[in-house]
């Protein structure tokens, strides 16, 4: 295998975890919730559109901190409760109002949930913790019996602190979508890991809610026909050859080096294309992973759907710094089987680019205005691949709570959706400037060898 391209590998195990207390944490002085007790706040379009009513996991390893474990949580749950006075909406919960649109409400038994946990095994125990593993799963606190995407009277943000033997820890966090799109999640977190840093409040930026600024108009106008909402019928072997075969979770680490490999090649196919790595490296992971799950008809239509920040792209929308709530679309690019696997990489990567360059301002709003009109009720994974950039979050710079850089950030499981394919930033502390990133997705048994060998250019000349 090209060197550049690595199949990455980690342990099969289990992890024994004790949970010793949970509790909840309020916001340590008052806040708009506390003067009203009818206080609620109003959720954007973006914010609870049915993609965005999921938890997002998430798991940080900080390696042995010399501290005692009750010191360690004292430090996160004291800042904790001094980072939701700013982010008061964190401490509350989600219900549902008319025509089951949902907002934020505020009552006695609310606050964020904190969980205190300990494994009988120490982190070297747990393997190569650079890649994402399913097996850390007992990390993350779940409810027994909680069922899959519920979000209701749940509180938004859990967070598992799972002490080992060897005097490290684990920060297992679940954080509500409907309150914040990645950059909001790292917005907050930055701003509680500054708090238990430093013993005082940091909030750099001062979080703002003004979700009403995202409204749909009055009457809705819906120019775009939004493909990537559209309930398309699964007539491809597609979703049952993922969803059938129990997936294996498979990561790549790509150099940067490798990367560039495959923008030149996409760009010397086609003088007049000039793409971004990413439009390149998108393109290249979608065809390769439907050629190896030979995917059946040829001529059916396949999506590739990927998220955009659009923050940088409003004009007439003004958002206060600060914002973070969910400013996010999904692009959507689409192709028929039988295009995506005989046309050149080139062709693809202009795919992939056409459907970022078409999110603007102006499609933003009529994706509000769509949500208002339709109110989607189902996520749609026909002929679907979604591929998430966590590349674009300072995910290690971010999650310093005193002891340093966690040595892994990032997801757990990706098999519960195993349609969605994550780009990691290749992290830790030994990483220093490499630019390296992973990407980690899902893959049935009998296609894992040859999408290895698609997507590292073996036959390619």
């Amino acid at each position: 295998m090209d060197s550049c391209l690595q199949e990455l590998h980690f342990s099969h195990l289990h992890i024994p975890v004790t949970i010793n207390q949970k509790f909840l944490v309020h916001p340590s002085s008052p806040t708009p919730a506390n003067q009203s007790p009818h206080h609620s706040l109003y959720l954007s379009n973006l914010d609870d559109i049915i993609g965005a009513r999921v938890f997002t996991p998430s798991v940080y390893f900080y390696p042995s901190t010399n501290n005692q474990e009750s010191l360690v949580l004292k430090r996160l749950q004291d800042a904790l409760g001094e980072v939701l006075v700013p982010y008061y909406p964190l401490s509350g919960r989600l219900r549902e109002v008319e025509n089951g649109k949902l907002e934020v409400f505020f009552g006695e038994e609310q606050g964020a949930l904190m969980v205190s946990a300990n494994s009988s095994m120490a982190l070297s125990d747990l393997g190569d913790l650079t890649v994402p593993n399913p097996a850390w799963l007992p990390l993350i606190f779940r409810n027994p019996g909680e069922e899959a995407y519920k979000i209701l009277e749940m509180p938004l943000l859990i967070a598992q602190v799972t002490f080992f033997t060897c005097g490290g820890f684990s920060l297992g966090i679940r954080l509500c979508h409907c309150i914040c799109d990645g950059f909001g999640a790292m917005q907050f977190l930055g701003s509680w890991a500054a708090t238990a840093k430093t013993g005082k409040l940091i909030t750099d930026p001062e979080p703002v809610w003004d979700r009403e600024t995202l409204k749909p108009r009055n009457p809705p106008m819906v120019k775009y026909p939004h493909h990537e909402y559209l309930p398309i019928e699964e007539r491809s072997n597609l979703t049952n050859s993922l969803w059938d075969t129990k997936p294996l979770q498979k990561c790549y680490r790509i150099s940067k080096e490798f990367q560039c490999r495959v923008k030149s090649i996409a760009q010397g196919q086609d003088s007049t294309l000039v793409c971004s790595t990413f439009d390149a490296m998108a393109a290249h992971i979608w065809r390769s992973w439907v050629k190896a799950l030979d995917v059946k008809p040829l001529g059916y239509n396949l999506r590739l759907t990927f998220s955009v920040n659009v923050r940088t792209r409003l004009e007439t929308v003004k958002l206060r710094k600060g914002f973070y709530g969910n400013v996010v679309c999904l692009a959507c690019a689409m192709s028929n089987v039988d295009s995506l696997i005989n046309d050149s990489l080139s062709k693809t990567t202009r795919l992939v680019q056409e459907a970022r360059l078409r999110v603007s301002e102006d499609y933003l709003r009529s994706m509000v205005d769509y949500v208002e009109v339709k109110r989607p009720k189902r996520l749609e994974f026909g002929g679907k691949l979604t591929i998430t950039q966590w590349t674009r979050f300072e995910m290690y710079e971010t999650a310093d709570f005193g002891w340093g850089k966690p040595v892994y950030a990032g997801p757990i499981d990706l098999r519960p959706t195993p349609q969605v394919c994550v780009l990691l930033p290749q992290g830790g502390v030994e990483s220093g400037n490499d630019q390296s990133m992973v990407v980690c997705l899902c893959l049935p048994p009998s296609a894992v060898h040859n999408f290895t060998r698609l997507l590292s250019l073996t036959d390619h000349k």
